[in-house]
C-alpha cells in the first residue's frame, strides 16, 4: 500500500470513528478484522479518549513472571530475528498480553513511555481495545494495525505489527511477540516478519519439547517392568499406550483420573512427568473429621493421621456439609464473607489436595471419599433423638476458634439443637456428659437440673459448685 492509499485509509478511518462513537454505520467501514474489533472494545466499554494501557505489574512481581515465564530462553532469538527493525519497539508479553520484555532506542522507548507501551503494562483488547498485541492474541493470528485503525486515539501516531506464539505441548498462547512504530516508519509488510519469528520461536519451543519427551522416555525404559502409561508434565500421553485408546492427552485434575472408559487411575510423579497406574481394586480409605470440642482440629485419612491447621479444617467441614460441592468462589465467601479472595482459596486447595489428593476431586471442590466426621454423627443422632448416643458423641463446639460466616452457623446451630434436645429428653447421665463441655460446663439450666439429683449423687455436688462458687 503506498502512502497516497494510507492517506485515503487514514480519511476512512477517521469517519467510521466519528460514526462508530455516534453509533452509525459508517458509509465505509475498515477491513473486516478492524471492525470486528472495533464492535468488541466499545462492547466492553473501552474509551477511546483513553490515555494508556493499564500497569497491572510492579517491577518485583514482574521480575518473578518473568524468571518463571517459557519463553524467556528464547528471548536472544527473537530480538536477533527482529534486529533489522532497531528503529521501533520490540515487545514480548504473555498470553494476556501484559508487556514482560521490551527493547528499542531510547527515542522510541521514550514516546513509549507515554501510552503504557513498557513493562508491566497490559495491552489485551478487553483494556485498551484494537491493537496489534491483543488483536493478535483475540484473533489467535499475525496482525498489523495501522494508525486509526486503533480505537483509542492517543495510538493513532502508532503502527504496530504482533503475532501470538502458541505453547506446541498445551496449545495454550504463550504471548505475544510485536513490533511497533510511528505509524509513518512501520510498512505494513512488518507483519510477515513477525509472523516469521512466532513460527521460529514455535519450532524452538517444540524442539525443546521433544527433547524433553525423549529424555522422559529413556527414563521411562529403565521402569518398563511396572505397569503404566508415561504422561508429560501437561498430560500428553507418550509411551504405555500402544493401542492409543487414552488418546493424545489426559486432563490433570488431582491424583485420581477417570479415563475415558470410565475407569479409574492414578498419576504418580514420575521425574518430570507422570506415571498413570491403574487404581488398585480396594476401596478408597475414609476420611474422618475430628473437628468437634477444644481439642486441635485432626484428620485420619486411611493411615495417615494429620493435625490440621484452622484454615484446612475449615475448607474440609464446608466440603462435608456441601456433599455436592463447592466452587471457589463459593467457599471464599463461606471463609472470608464478601472479603474472600478465590486465587487463596485455590491456593489453600493446592495444599490439602498435596496431603489428601485422592480424596478432594476440582470443578467444584467436593470430597470423593467415604467420609466420617463427628458434627456430622451428631446430626445423625439428633434426627434419630438418640439422647445417648448423642451425648457421647457431642464433645463440644465445631471449630471453635473458627470466625467463618458459614461455621459459626453450622455451630450455633448445632451447639443450641443439643442442649435442646437433651434438656428436653436426656437422662441425668447424658446431661452430666454434657456438662462436661466447655458450652454446658456452665450452662445454668443443666446445672440446676444436675443439682436437683439426690444429694448422695456426686453430680449434684458438683453442679451446686458451679452454681454457688
Amino acid at each position: 500500500m503506498s502512502y497516497a492509499d494510507l492517506d485515503a485509509y487514514s480519511r476512512l478511518l477517521r469517519g467510521a470513528h466519528e460514526a462508530a462513537e455516534a453509533g452509525r454505520v459508517p458509509p465505509e467501514l475498515p477491513r473486516r478484522l478492524i471492525t470486528a474489533s472495533w464492535q468488541r472494545s466499545l462492547e466492553a466499554g473501552i474509551d477511546p479518549d483513553g490515555k494508556s494501557a493499564p500497569l497491572v505489574y510492579d517491577l518485583p512481581h514482574i521480575e518473578d513472571v518473568r524468571q518463571a515465564h517459557p519463553l524467556r530462553p528464547l528471548l536472544p532469538l527473537i530480538a536477533q530475528t527482529l534486529s533489522s527493525l532497531a528503529d521501533e519497539v520490540l515487545i514480548v508479553t504473555d498470553g494476556g498480553g501484559r508487556v514482560l520484555w521490551r527493547e528499542g532506542s531510547h527515542a522510541i522507548m521514550r514516546r513509549a513511555d507515554q501510552i503504557g507501551l513498557a513493562d508491566g503494562h497490559q495491552w489485551a483488547e478487553g483494556t485498551v481495545g484494537t491493537n496489534g498485541i491483543g488483536t493478535a492474541l483475540e484473533a489467535g493470528r499475525p496482525v498489523h494495525v495501522y494508525s486509526e485503525e486503533h480505537l483509542m486515539r492517543v495510538l493513532h501516531v502508532w503502527s504496530c505489527s504482533a503475532a501470538p506464539i502458541t505453547d506446541p505441548d498445551s496449545g495454550q498462547i504463550l504471548g505475544c511477540v510485536d513490533v511497533s512504530g510511528t505509524s509513518r516508519s512501520l510498512h505494513p509488510a512488518t507483519v510477515a516478519l513477525v509472523a516469521a519469528t512466532a513460527k521460529l520461536t514455535e519450532t524452538q519451543l517444540a524442539l525443546r519439547m521433544h527433547e524433553r519427551d525423549e529424555r522422559l522416555r529413556r527414563r521411562f525404559e529403565s521402569v518398563r517392568g511396572q505397569p503404566g502409561v508415561l504422561l508429560s508434565a501437561s498430560g500428553r500421553v507418550l509411551s504405555g499406550d500402544p493401542a492409543g485408546s487414552l488418546g493424545e492427552r489426559i486432563r490433570l485434575s488431582g491424583r485420581r483420573v477417570i479415563l475415558q472408559d470410565g475407569s479409574a487411575a492414578v498419576l504418580e510423579p514420575f521425574a518430570d512427568g507422570f506415571l498413570l497406574r491403574p487404581t488398585p481394586s480396594a476401596a478408597p480409605p475414609t476420611l474422618a473429621l475430628s473437628f468437634l470440642g477444644e481439642a486441635q482440629p485432626v484428620a485420619t485419612f486411611g493411615e495417615l493421621n494429620r493435625p490440621l491447621s484452622l484454615r484446612h479444617a475449615e475448607i474440609l467441614a464446608l466440603l462435608a456439609l456441601h456433599p455436592h460441592g463447592l466452587t471457589a468462589e463459593q467457599l471464599s465467601f463461606h471463609l472470608y464473607g464478601d472479603d474472600g479472595n478465590p486465587v487463596t482459596i485455590r491456593a489453600e486447595i493446592h495444599r490439602l489436595r498435596a496431603q489428601f489428593g485422592e480424596a478432594i476431586a476440582a470443578k467444584p471442590y467436593r470430597l470423593t471419599c467415604p467420609l466420617e466426621a463427628d458434627f456430622l454423627e451428631v446430626r445423625r443422632h439428633l434426627s434419630a433423638n438418640d439422647t445417648g448416643a448423642l451425648a457421647r458423641a457431642y464433645r463440644g463446639p465445631l471449630l471453635l476458634r473458627s470466625e467463618s460466616p458459614e461455621i459459626r452457623r453450622e455451630r450455633d446451630e448445632l451447639e443450641a439443637q443439643v442442649r435442646v434436645c437433651l434438656l428436653r429428653h436426656g437422662a441425668p447421665d447424658e446431661l452430666w456428659t454434657y456438662a462436661q463441655t466447655c458450652s454446658g460446663r456452665d450452662d445454668y439450666e443443666v446445672l440446676e437440673r444436675l443439682a436437683a439429683l439426690p444429694p448422695t449423687d456426686p453430680r449434684s455436688a458438683a453442679a451446686r459448685s458451679r452454681l454457688y462458687p
